[in-house]
Parts: C-alpha cells; structure tokens; sequence
C-alpha cells in the first residue's frame, strides 16, 4: 500500500469538492426555478441562489457564475438596506415617553407605529417591493453565513478557466471554513496550476474593522506606531459602525425558543415585552459578534478594550500624552482594577505641562458612550429576566487575560529606575497557564517494547517512538478481524475517499468489534484484543510521560488505507491532510484555533503501525503553516508494531 500521513505536498490533480443538492430538493438535471433578472425590484437572493445552484449541476458554469454573484450582491443590498432604514427611522421617528393621566400611552404607540411605517416605506421604497419577498428559510440563512456560495463559485470559476477569480472565492470560503480540509487543498492545488510561491489572497466578505485591527497590531509590532494609530482609530470607527448595523439587523423578525409563535396566547404587553428583550439580547451580543472572526466560535478575547490598550502606548511613544491619557482611562472604563493601566495614567500625568489639569482630561467619548449603554442594557436584560421568569446569564465581554502580549505595559523610554519611582509595572498581563509538567522518560510497563526515539531525536515536545508493541501473532489476530469488521468510509458519514481520491479508506471502532464478536461474526477473543491493545497503549502514554492525571480515551479507530490502482503514477497529494486535532489550524494567521469543532479535549494521540508491506508513507510534522517541514519519517522503513506517540 502507498500512504503518505500529513505530507504537506500541493495537489496536482484537482480536487472536487463535495458539494449539497439543490436547494429546492431535485436532482440535478431537473428544471430550476427561475429568479428574475431584468432590471428594477431587488431580486430576492434565495432565488437567484437556487437558480445559480442550479445551473451548477446542469454545468452551465456561466450561467452558475451569473446567478451566484447576482445572489452575494442581493444578500449584501438587503443587509444594507435593513442597516441604513432603521437609522434613518430612529433618527426620524424617535418614541416619545409615556405622559400621565388618561391615555397616557397613546404618545408612544403613536410614535412606535409612526416608525414601523416608516421602516417599512423606507424598506419598499429601496428594495423596489414588499420587504416580505426578501425573507427566506433558516437554510439558505444558514448556507450565506457559512460562504456556502463560494463553495461553488470557487469550482465554477475554475471550470471557466478563471483561476484568479477561483483562488479569491476558494479562500473566502476558507475562512469562514477553517476545519475544511478539502479546500485547503484546492488554494494550494491552484497555487501550482498558477506557478508562484504565493498568491495574493482575497477575503472578498473580510470586515474592515477586523483588518484594520490586525494592521494596526501588525504596525505596532514593528515600532511603526503612527501607521498604528491609523489604522487603530480607522478599526474603531469601523467597529462603531459595524455595531450600528449589527444593532438594526437585531431589529427583524425573532424566533421565539420557549413556545410555537403561532400557538402564543400572551396579552399586549406581555407580547412586546418577549419581543424587545430578544430583540435586546442580540443588540447586547454584538460586542460578541463584531469580535469573532469568520468561522470561529470564540470571539477574540478583549478585543474592544485592547484598541484603546495598545493606543494608549502608541500615542505616548509618538508624544500625544494627552491622547495617550484619554485611550489609557477608556481602557479603564471596562477594566477599573488594571494595575499596569493605572500606572501608565499617573506616569502620562505627570508628562503633561502645567497648562493643563490631568483630572479634566477624561476617557475618550466614544468608548464612554458605548460603556454606559451596554451597562444600561446589561441591567435591563437582568431585571427583564427575574421579572419574566427567563433565564440569563451575563457573558463575560472582557476577558482580563486578554492583554498585549508585549514588552510594552510600560513605556520602554522609562528606566528600570524610573518605573519604581512612579510606580509603573514591567509585567505583562499573563495568559491562562495550563496546569501540565512535560516530563517523559518514566517506565514502558511491557516486556519486549523496546525504545527508539525521545522527543529531542523527533524534534518536538512529549513524542517517543516504540517498537515491539504487537507481537506478529498479535498483529496477524487484529488484522483477520479487521477484514471482518471495517466499513469503507467508517467515521466520515460512508465517504470512500475522505481525505484523498487516491485511496480507499475503511475504518472500525472497538465499540464495532465487540459488538461483532458477542453477536459472534467475530471471534470474541479477537474482538477483545482490539480493546486490550488500546488499552495498552493509554498506560503507556501515562506512565511514559509521567501524567499526574487520569489519562482518558476519546477515540480508538482501526483503519485502513488502500491505494487505488491506476491513479498512483506521479502522485504528490497528501494521503490526510495537515491539521490537529484539538484545534482548527488557519496556516494563514500561522494559528491553531483551540474551538469547536475540532476536538479541545484531547492531549495526546497515537498510531500504532501493524503492516509493513507498502511504499512511500512519509509521517510529518509541520509548523502552524502547514508548510515548514519539522520532522519527517518514511513509514515504510520502520517495522509494523512501532506505536508512535505525540501529544497534541
């Protein structure tokens, strides 16, 4: 058998992505609903993504680019229009408060239904139409959000011949998509096909705000503070923007968890009350939105806070210490016990000339505003919730932990000396520390295991390489029940080629194997034995590292990778793609993202190789880009039973 294990080789031969059926439930060949295109109304963006879909499995590949892009530009013209309505309404149309006496509400309801007709004039007006042709189904909702339209825009581009326009919307894709291993593979396939180390790669859904805050952390590191400061304000008018839209998109139709809408029996104000406060709860978590990048289920950890940290050094190192004062009190607003940030305000106070009194000069208005509403919110949805009877629990916005990662806390024109004179910190803020020695050496437990290699010899951390861990009877045990037990695309929903078109993949579980063998398809013993040697190499992990901590499993997969013949001439491609486990590698942040759904829990893993008879078979490691080769070992030159340890 060929089988290369994580080699990060471009792949010649293109890869086709799996792609869904068509939205409307047809196959392929069947006729697909046609959008409208001539010019005037809006066209409804669901339509024209049915259409291109399509056009995609009937292989009118320009009609498919046609509809496509027509449907990104429609979703993105609704989410505009639905921005910039509400805030022209709510500047229009403000609500009044409630007076006293009698009909003493009928002011504000007035009010409130002078702005729904307001919406929704504005909304008719812009979209050509009613607003209500414009909604559509939780899974076309669901496809925009997750890029599914590059998906085949990137594989229709390709078929057309346009690689640049390919690579643009494959990496889009990618970004939302990061676990997507088959896409992965694709940027890198058309790399090849375009002959260049690099291609210039294109986020065509990428947030301003977002950019802008990594060119100016980008700037800041490399001691170019006025480009920092540029693009850190730049990111947060961005974001401020970025925050209104979000707050207006909040503002449409919401689903009701707790009940079926159309069973709801609630009075007037009950009614509102339910509405508002989902309506609230989502304007509320937009701090969350606008701080998780695309794909990631984690926000970025004191994102908003650190805008103002990393100005604060900025303008002092560029000598706007007035400036630098206001950014260092805004940071303080959302973290009042701070003690390097407190500091930092003494020591910028006492730079400031006799002119001007330090206790006048306040925390920047932006963020002050911003704080006072979100507090003003956080107690409204608290008081919402005891009143109601629904549950609530205040996310924590602004992790602590979440610091500049600098030699910076302190301004570095300022001695050792000097800093203890004003009583300024050096420290850094401190991440989380992950309560694990990394020992190894400790005893293997089994006669006859013999070792090979230690982690310094495999260039890394906590990895040994063992051999003798089967004997050959043991090994020809596992393999006759693995002919009786495997299932070709076992773990990967029955797909026979998951990782490559190259090979055939079966797999089988130990929970399979037991099964087999109590019903007797299997010899039990046997079946017992696939358990038994997992169970072997968890004790060996444990006691070979020195784990002060019960070592659990998460998952023990026997499988089998079959070269397919005819298609191994020549072959570059990678035999499983490169990636973690426990984390979702984005080579190009040079990041391994610890989220779901990759596999957070799991520490260590282990291969045990039981055949020798194959060729090729390079295992390797990389660096975060997938690309810089770290260790590099030829499988077929190391005898079967070696088990292969690495912690992860």
């Amino acid at each position: 058998m060929r089988e290369r294990i994580w080699a990060p080789l471009p792949l010649l031969p293109l890869l086709l992505l799996l792609l869904p059926p068509p939205l409307w439930g047809g196959p392929p060949d069947s006729p697909r609903p046609e959008a409208q295109r001539e010019p005037g109304p809006l066209q409804p963006f669901d339509l024209l993504y049915a259409s291109g879909v399509a056009a995609y499995y009937s292989e009118d590949y320009e009609q498919a680019v046609r509809d496509l892009e027509a449907a990104l530009r429609s979703h993105r013209r609704l989410r505009e229009v639905r921005a910039r309505c509400a805030r022209h309404c709510a500047a229009r149309r403000p609500l009044a408060s409630p007076g006293a006496g009698p009909a003493a509400e009928l002011p504000f309801f007035r009010a409130l239904l002078e702005r729904a007709r307001c919406y929704r004039s504005c909304q008719t007006q812009r979209l050509g139409g009613p607003a209500s042709r414009h909604r559509v189904s939780e899974d076309v909702r669901s496809d925009f959000q997750r890029r599914v339209p590059y998906n085949y825009l990137q594989r229709a581009y390709i078929k057309l011949n346009q690689l640049e326009k390919a690579v643009e919307a494959a990496h889009t894709f990618f970004m939302a998509n990061p676990e997507h291993m088959e896409m992965q593979q694709n940027i890198e396939n058309y790399r090849t096909m375009a002959g260049v180390e690099v291609l210039q790669l294109v986020d065509r859904e990428a947030k301003p705000h977002l950019e802008s805050y990594s060119a100016g952390v980008k700037h800041y590191e490399a001691d170019d503070f006025e480009l920092a400061i540029k693009y850190f304000e730049q990111a947060l008018r961005e974001y401020f923007s970025e925050d209104m839209e979000c707050r207006a998109l909040c503002e449409g139709p919401q689903r009701f968890e707790e009940y079926e809408y159309l069973g709801y029996k609630a009075g007037l104000y009950e009614a509102i009350a339910d509405h508002y406060m989902q309506v609230l709860v989502c304007q509320h978590e937009c701090v969350r939105e606008l701080a998780t990048r695309p794909g990631r289920l984690s926000p970025i950890e004191n994102f908003l806070p650190l805008h103002y940290d990393y100005l604060q050094f900025a303008y002092y190192r560029v000598g706007e210490y007035v400036k630098a004062l206001e950014c260092a009190k805004a940071y303080l607003l959302l973290h009042p016990d701070d003690e390097d940030v407190l500091d930092n305000v003494d020591y910028y106070e006492s730079l400031l000339d006799d002119s001007g009194d330090p206790a006048s000069i306040e925390a920047r208005e932006d963020l002050a505003m911003f704080v006072k509403r979100h507090k003003l919110e956080s107690e409204l949805i608290k008081s919402a919730a005891e009143g109601l009877g629904f549950s609530y629990t205040e996310p924590n916005y602004w992790i602590r932990y979440g610091g500049r990662q600098d030699e910076n806390r302190v301004p570095s024109g300022v001695n050792v000396e000097g800093a203890e004179v004003h009583g300024l910190s050096m420290g850094k803020k401190s991440s989380p520390k992950i309560d694990r020695d990394l020992r190894e050496g400790g005893p293997l437990l089994y006669e006859n295991i013999t070792f090979v290699y230690n982690s310094e010899q495999l260039n890394g951390t906590q990895r040994v390489l063992l051999d003798n861990v089967l004997s050959e009877e043991q090994c020809r045990e596992l393999h006759s029940v693995a002919s009786g037990i495997m299932l070709v695309g076992d773990g990967y929903r029955g797909k026979t080629s998951p990782h490559t078109p190259n090979e055939k993949f079966e797999g089988a579980t130990v929970l399979k194997a037991l099964k087999f063998g109590y019903e007797g398809r299997v010899p039990l013993k046997s079946a017992r034995l696939f358990y038994d040697i997992s169970e072997k190499a968890r004790k060996i992990v444990e006691s070979y590292f020195m784990l002060n901590s019960t070592l659990y499993f998460s998952y023990t997969h026997m499988v089998c990778r079959t070269a397919l013949s005819g298609q191994q001439e020549r072959r570059t491609d990678l035999s499983h793609p490169i990636h973690a486990d426990n984390c979702l590698l984005d080579p190009e942040a040079n990041e391994c993202w610890k989220e779901p759904p990759a596999y957070t829990f799991r520490d260590y893993s282990a291969l045990l190789y039981m055949n020798d008879d194959f060729e090729g078979g390079e295992f390797i490691f990389t660096e975060m880009d997938a690309k810089t080769v770290t260790l590099e070992r030829t499988s077929d030159r190391w005898l079967k039973r070696f088990l292969y340890f690495s912690s992860i």
